[in-house]
């Protein structure tokens, strides 16, 4: 079976991150400099971002501070607005795409300026690529399966990924990341569900029957330092671990993990009142299954729910 470990990329170069004091980013930084890889960290308050970092962080506030011939082997592109919490309104989805696009145009510029462009740009997508499965179906997706065009969490996505595409032309090997609900004690959605989950307060979404794709940040991570490292890797990757549970599963293995149970159940009219659209995304999902990733030999570190939900709860604090 083929090891995960990064070193068979073999590069002296820099890694680019953008969106590197997000959540994921804080950690593929760290990650990445424990392995001794020199990382350049793209963000707008660079004062903020290199005391988060570290100080053997280069910190670039825009990407015209970088020289032509500065030597960077990958970029891994996770800047962007937050997709969940605020209300999809007609401003916000301009605001979700901008955010995403403007970064992607000043990174094809930066390629082209580069004497050597990068072996590998390695964008971050969503599982929501495949929209909502209507009725919560549990019908598989793999990279092969198509978009749901109309549905704004697929538009979405597939902007993203066309955006990134574009470096295919200038001879960078591109992936595509469609990561599943990436779970972390220090950020994202795990601290305020396990919070919930501690005080008895987990919660049934709708059905709950609809299929809730989830990886361990541990994972995230070794999928991302598994794309750079792989050159015979191109294309879609389902960043999901391959448990995926009905969503009434997922949040009983999270109370379970606190010694709880589920007593709540959140009815779909409520949600979808409160979040409109978004709220597909948690009473439908979909079953995003990571077949790449398992094909090319990448071993999850934790694949089954039940215990990356324990791991997270012995971490949390």
């Amino acid at each position: 079976m083929t090891s995960n470990s990064p070193a068979a990329a073999g590069a002296a170069g820099a890694a680019l991150i953008t969106g590197a004091t997000g959540f994921v980013g804080r950690a593929l930084v760290a990650a990445l400099r424990r392995g001794g890889r020199p990382v350049i960290a793209l963000s707008r308050d660079a004062r903020s971002a290199q005391s988060r970092l570290g100080q053997d962080v280069r910190v670039v506030a825009r990407l015209d501070e970088i020289a032509p011939d500065t030597a960077i082997d990958s970029i891994v592109h996770l800047a962007g607005a937050r997709v969940l919490g605020r209300r999809w309104t007609d401003a916000r989805r301009r605001t979700l795409l901008a955010s995403r696009a403007g970064v992607s145009d000043r990174l094809l510029a930066l390629i082209q300026r580069l004497r050597q462009p990068p072996r590998v740009l390695v964008a971050a997508s969503a599982v929501g690529f495949y929209g909502a499965s209507p009725g919560g179906s549990f019908e598989p997706r793999d990279e092969a399966s198509p978009p749901r065009p109309g549905q704004f969490q697929s538009d979405l996505c597939l902007a993203i990924e066309n955006e990134a595409r574009r470096a295919e032309a200038l001879g960078v090997r591109v992936v595509l990341m469609r990561f599943g609900v990436i779970l972390g004690r220090d950020d994202g959605a795990y601290p305020m569900q396990a919070l919930a989950a501690r005080l008895g307060m987990g919660a049934v979404l709708g059905s709950g029957r609809q299929p809730a794709p989830w990886i361990h940040l541990d994972d995230a991570l070794g999928l991302v330092r598994f794309a750079i490292a792989r050159a015979d890797l191109a294309g879609a990757v389902n960043a999901v671990a391959p448990d995926t549970r009905p969503q009434a599963d997922f949040a009983k293995a999270l109370s379970r993990s606190f010694g709880r149970r589920v007593l709540l159940r959140f009815p779909s009219a409520l949600l979808r009142l409160a979040m409109g659209e978004m709220g597909d995304l948690l009473l439908e999902g979909q079953n995003a299954v990571p077949a790449v990733a398992m094909r090319a030999g990448y071993v999850f570190v934790h694949s089954s729910l039940d215990e990356a939900m324990s791991d997270l709860a012995q971490k949390a604090p």
